[in-house]
């Protein structure tokens, strides 16, 4: 007796199908199961037999042979637990074969016969539909995140004696009980009216955000690096549906979807600690998973005391922020994961903090070269704003000056977007600060007076050509704020200026 049931293996951001085949026949009675399987696979014959058994269905002593394929994928997880035993009862003919053609089966099984949530669901079913499947077998627990596929037929079940009623054509017409909360509780976000002072350093915030700029504060503790950079999320245009699933795959591959079994609406905002290993910052282990750097896509990846992290953490940052995405190689295969995040940043001078003001920094040259030389030039030259944040003095601290909250910031920065995607409509750019170098001369024209200054700018300030384009992308974001459909000489100062900060302490 054989049959075959159809599940998925998440492979990076992918999903790929893959078939259990199930053979029951005489012979000495065993259970065994081949297919390049990880040790939690193995372990599934186990937890199925007693799943099957504890449901009133012993499995006889025949020889039982579980075959996943293909066989060069590795098979990993528990989600292969359900589709294992549905192969099995196919194959002894306890439900009919014929309800399982077209349909998608995953689930882990507790040994009651429960079954149990699973990562990745979202990603899996998007495939399924893909692929033509009609209809999907799905934990009860992750209903509400299947359901976000429209145009398959979910069916969540909680255990096994539910399933094989609904496999053997009893309550067939039982739908799906969906209850997605259409709004999601919103986080309480600090905001920018609540920054006395810092307007050099909040116009380059709003710069910085306007074209996903990455963004670098330097200066003494205390000076409101941090205050600022927490009320970025307060400033993030909201993402489109396509941009929310994108994100949301992610975020359902890592089993850290919102609560309420919904897409994720809010832009991501990810503050890793400075003692995260590169593994949690770009993903990885035997099984690769998405990183922090994934996490942050179509978002922001806030990096605090950024000396503090180790360099060679650090330097994993190079390629990701130049290609958008992070390739990790390993035995098993090649997984890619998008990176598209804004990299902003925040660190004191030296290792007290108050560098270069001499009658409060004790720290030696050495100490302050080590201390800077953990960000290397490479990667200073892939950030395309740095400023000072000084200490605000007592009258700007106490001062009743109304400041421009973060929603008449984010107003402007919507408009800015909009002109963005007008301008991109058609290509795979999404912001000015990912316009390639081939298309430089065509979103970004300067006239001869302006090319003589960038000239200038280029041989004086010794420009790398990354930094040359950096200058002119940011001018593009300004111009973009001011509605010009042109660079203006004004515009291309300010860019400039924001980048010179940098070379006061790396020269």
């Amino acid at each position: 007796m054989y049959s075959k049931v159809t599940t998925a293996v998440i492979c990076g951001l992918e999903s790929l199908s893959v078939s259990v085949e199930a053979d029951v026949s005489n012979g000495l009675p065993m259970f065994e199961m081949v297919g390049f399987l990880s040790a939690e696979v193995k372990e599934a014959k186990e937890r199925v037999r007693t799943a099957l058994r504890n449901c009133g269905y012993q499995l006889p002593a025949k020889r039982i042979t579980i075959n996943l394929s293909p066989a060069d994928v590795r098979k990993s997880g528990s989600g292969f637990d359900l589709p294992i035993a549905v192969a099995i009862l196919a194959a002894l003919e306890v439900v009919d074969i014929k309800m399982l053609h077209n349909t998608l089966v995953l689930g882990e099984i507790s040994l009651d016969g429960s079954i149990l949530p699973m990562k990745g669901v979202l990603p899996m079913t998007a495939k399924a539909l893909e692929e033509g499947m009609t209809k999907c077998i799905i934990p009860k627990q992750n209903e509400n995140e299947a359901a976000l596929i429209p145009g398959i037929t979910i069916w969540a079940v909680e255990n096994i004696k539910e399933l094989i009623s609904y496999l053997n054509g009893k309550n067939y017409e039982r739908k799906a009980d969906i209850n997605i909360e259409e709004t999601q509780i919103k986080n309480i976000t600090p905001d920018f009216a609540e920054i006395n002072g810092h307007r050099t350093v909040r116009r380059a915030c709003e710069v910085a955000v306007a074209g996903m700029h990455n963004f670098l504060m330097i200066g003494p503790p205390g000076s409101g690096k941090t205050m600022i950079a927490k009320r970025i999320p307060g400033i993030l245009p909201p993402m489109t549906e396509k941009e929310q699933l994108e994100v949301s795959k992610i975020y359902s591959i890592c089993g850290m979807l919102p609560k309420n079994g919904g897409l994720v609406q809010e832009r991501p905002f990810r503050s890793p600690h400075h003692t995260i290993s590169p593994n949690g910052l770009s993903g990885g282990g035997s099984i690769p998973k998405p990183g922090e750097i994934s996490l942050a896509h179509l978002g922001v990846l806030f990096l605090d005391e950024l000396p503090e992290f180790k360099k060679t953490t650090l330097e994993i940052l190079r390629q990701p922020m130049e290609d958008k995405q992070i390739c990790l190689v390993r035995q098993s295969g090649t997984y890619c994961y998008p990176s598209d995040f804004m990299l902003v940043a925040a660190m004191n001078p030296c290792k007290c903090g108050y560098f270069p003001d001499r009658s409060r920094c004790n720290c030696r040259d050495t100490q302050i070269e080590a201390y800077l030389g953990k960000i290397s030039r490479p990667l200073m030259d892939r950030i395309d704003i740095c400023v000072e944040t000084p200490v605000i003095c007592y009258e700007e601290l106490t001062g009743k000056e109304k400041n421009e909250s973060s929603a008449e910031i984010r107003e402007r920065i919507m408009k800015a977007f909009e002109r963005q995607k007008q301008r991109f409509c058609g290509t795979n750019i999404r912001y000015n600060s990912q316009i390639p170098s081939g298309s430089i001369e065509k979103y970004c024209k300067l006239d001869t007076k302006q090319k003589k200054f960038m000239k200038k700018i280029f041989q004086s300030m010794e420009l790398s050509a990354r930094g040359y384009y950096k200058i002119l992308k940011t001018a593009r974001t300004i111009a973009d704020l001011e509605n010009s459909e042109e660079i203006q000489q004004k515009h291309l100062n300010e860019a400039v200026c924001y980048r010179m900060i940098d070379k006061k302490y790396w020269e």
